[in-house]
Order: structure tokens, then C-alpha cells, then sequence
């Protein structure tokens, strides 16, 4: 099935999902030092809300879960400001040109960083949305436990860049686009977001930017320009789950 989609034509019969899947088993990836999700029936006395177990006529589970800790979720400047803002209402289009591009972190210290080098050199023409493939690309980032890990980030400068490139949602496949231990800097954040002040928001704070974070890019999804079909479920909070679809122009 094709469709026209800013005067892009996509097959809408090829999606690729770079979402990761929320799971109640070991595979779920983790960060930030909880437990993998729970999934489970409710019960209530004898009653259980599982149909194998013969005492319903149908699955009626209860899932508790971390947005930012369990897998692919999209979140806005609500995530780190002292008033309350919802991915709900900062996401209100869905479909956005954007560009893929593959990077190998440097190693920076006892880090490894994206730096606005790497960024720019493959920034040329504008675009709504940059998704930020890193090397190496194990399969097993798509259950990786990443507390207390390090894993690379995201330098201030190169979200500086992004910012100043006027790229609305920026999608990584890292637990987080800055350094898990840095004192509650959140350097590149704030840098994307444009929050000065995250106690009495600026003017000109990007309300509607997003960032999504633990994704997953297959290597056999060639780097280039795609049309992103950004997908949230309907929370009022500062993320959501979400699953992040491309399509080849």
C-alpha cells in the first residue's frame, strides 16, 4: 500500500520497527537499577484472570513497568523540569522526515562519547528527526542490563548542534543521551530541550521537542534519509512507551 507522506511516497505495507518489545522475561533490557517488569494476572480470591487457568474466559493481566528503564520510550522537557509536562500533549504529529546515521562513540577519558564532530559531518540537509545507530551494534542491546555500566552518551556540544539544527525528536539506542553517573547534570538534555532553568522554564524551551531512547537498529537497515512514524501510547507523563517506525522513501 503506498501513500504520500510530505510529498514522500512510502509503502505503509513496509514498516521497520526499531522499537524494542516490553517483556516480563530476563531479555527485557533494564536501566537505572530496577527489576524487569511484571506481568501478571489479577486475582481476586479464587477468581484468577488467566484462561489456562480454568477459572476465567479471559487474560486480564496487570503490567507494571518503567518507561525510562524498561525499553524504547519517547519523553519531553517534562523529564527533567520541576512543573509537570506530558508527552501527550508535547507530541501532536506523528509523521516526520528524518535521517539515520551510524556512530562509533570515542573514547574520551574512562568515557565513550558521540561528539559534535561525529554529528555534523553527516548533518547537511535539514531535517524533523536525527536516529543515532552506535557501533558496536550487538544484538544484545535489545536485552542489555545497563546499570552501572557507563554506557557512551551523548556530548553537550553535539546536542548544542542538534538544537541549533532545529531537529525536533532525536532517537538513540543508549539508556540515555547523557553520562549515567554526572550529578544530576543532564548536560545534553538540557542542551537539546533548551531548559535554562528547570525550576522556572524558559521562554524558549522547546516545548515540542522529543527525545526516544533504547532503540534498536538492525545492521541490514542502511543509513539515510526515512520517513519516522513516531508512536506513543496516550500517558499523561513525562514518557511513554513507544514504537518508533520507518519507512524507505
Amino acid at each position: 500500500m503506498l501513500a504520500k507522506i510530505n510529498n514522500f511516497e512510502i509503502d505503509l505495507s513496509k514498516p521497520i520497527d526499531i522499537s524494542i518489545p516490553l517483556t516480563n522475561t530476563d531479555e527485557n533490557p533494564i536501566a537505572w537499577y530496577i527489576e524487569k517488569p511484571v506481568i501478571e494476572p489479577v486475582v481476586f480470591g479464587d477468581w484468577i484472570g488467566k484462561v489456562s487457568e480454568g477459572k476465567s474466559s479471559t487474560n486480564f493481566n496487570n503490567i507494571f513497568f518503567n518507561p525510562h528503564g524498561h525499553g524504547t520510550h519517547t519523553e519531553c522537557l517534562g523529564h527533567i523540569t520541576n512543573d509537570f509536562y506530558s508527552i501527550n500533549q508535547s507530541l501532536k504529529q506523528f509523521f516526520f522526515i528524518a535521517k539515520l546515521i551510524t556512530v562509533e562513540p570515542e573514547k574520551i577519558g574512562d568515557d565513550f562519547v558521540i561528539t559534535k564532530e561525529q554529528i555534523s559531518s553527516f548533518i547537511h540537509t535539514k531535517t524533523e528527526a536525527l536516529i543515532i545507530r552506535t557501533l558496536p551494534n550487538q544484538k544484545e542491546k535489545k536485552s542489555r542490563k545497563y546499570s552501572n555500566t557507563n554506557p557512551p552518551y551523548l556530548s553537550e556540544e553535539a546536542a548544542i548542534f542538534i538544537r541549533e539544527s532545529e531537529i525536533q525528536h532525536l532517537l538513540i539506542d543508549l539508556p540515555s543521551v547523557d553520562k549515567e553517573h554526572d550529578e544530576g547534570k543532564l548536560l545534553a538534555h538540557k542542551a537539546f530541550w533548551n531548559v535554562k532553568d528547570t525550576v522556572n522554564l524558559n521562554t524558549d524551551a522547546r516545548l515540542n521537542a522529543t527525545i526516544t531512547e533504547m532503540i534498536y537498529v538492525p545492521d541490514q537497515i542502511e543509513d539515510g534519509d526515512y520517513i519516522l512514524n513516531l508512536l506513543i501510547a496516550s500517558f499523561e507523563n513525562d514518557a511513554s512507551p513507544s514504537k518508533p517506525i520507518l519507512y524507505k522513501i
